[in-house]
């Protein structure tokens, strides 16, 4: 494909509608404000999410097409007020969880030959030019199927491509997990289903990228919004707004390659690779 051109570009690679929030949605508005061309290529439609009713998957009631639909939908809304943009579909088919049924599905992403994927990715690299890319490590994150196979995707892709100046994976720091602990304790809030194992998360010794996004948590919250049907998923919106704030106010990242120079702790991507 031909170059669009040489501006500077991001692109974020995400499993399904809604996680372009969470790791990225800071860093693509912050970007996208200074003027940084954002692209997000979201790798399945969503399928495997609770339908507009809260049914689940596999319970009566759950309908993958509509649920992809307006999964899709959302995406849009959120990518608008995050002001992605280009927003590039794989259009896969949403794996489900680890060990759920959907697991087994041939057309499952999870499933899908890493080699044959990663030649569309790479052939969006090569259109887009992206002197960042970021995606997942290699256990997605939390060990989700389609996570993980973004992960390689990506890894892959790049290789192929040989466009990314610079390749992260996000991350989440442990010690941010502990204070998000130690916060909540402090506030009396009781929230069981939100406990997380000791080693959840990156050790901080790893973490090379840590970003600012301060400034567009009000616009990370509105964009999680905009995935309305997933919300009982999204545990920030069950969070205080004081929380909701500390959490969503920076982004972390681990530089997997760098093929500039860059100082080893950055809190700009794009650091290296700016004009002079």
């Amino acid at each position: 494909m031909a170059r669009v051109s040489d501006e500077l570009t991001l692109m974020a690679v995400h499993a399904h509608p809604d996680d372009e929030v969470l790791g990225t949605g800071g860093v693509l508005a912050r970007y996208a404000a200074e003027g940084v061309r954002t692209v997000l290529v979201t790798c399945t439609n969503g399928e495997q999410g609770d339908d507009g009713d809260g049914a689940k998957p596999g319970e009566p009631g759950h309908d993958a097409d509509r649920v992809a639909r307006r999964r899709l939908a959302e995406l849009e809304e959120s990518a608008g007020l995050l002001g992605i943009r280009h927003l590039e579909l794989l259009g896969y088919r949403d794996s489900g969880m680890a060990g759920w049924s959907a697991n087994g599905h041939p057309e499952a992403f999870a499933n899908v030959p890493v080699e044959a994927a990663a030649r569309r990715l790479a052939e969006l690299m090569e259109r887009y030019r992206p002197q960042v890319a970021v995606t997942y490590d290699e256990n997605g994150g939390y060990g989700h199927p389609d996570h993980i196979q973004a992960h390689r995707i990506t890894m892959a892709a790049a290789e192929l491509s040989g466009v990314p100046a610079k390749l992260y994976h996000t991350a989440v720091p442990r010690s941010g997990v502990a204070r998000l602990a130690e916060h909540l304790r402090a506030s009396g809030l009781d929230m069981p289903d939100l406990e997380l194992p000791d080693d959840f998360g990156t050790p901080d010794e790893l973490i090379t990228s840590v970003v600012d996004v301060s400034a567009y948590t009000a616009r990370k919250r509105k964009a999680l919004q905009a995935h309305a049907s997933q919300g009982e998923n999204i545990f920030l919106l069950r969070l205080p707004e004081e929380v909701q704030r500390l959490v969503l106010g920076t982004e972390a990242f681990v530089r997997h390659s760098c093929h500039v120079q860059a100082p080893d702790r950055e809190d700009d991507l794009f650091a290296g690779l700016r004009p002079a």
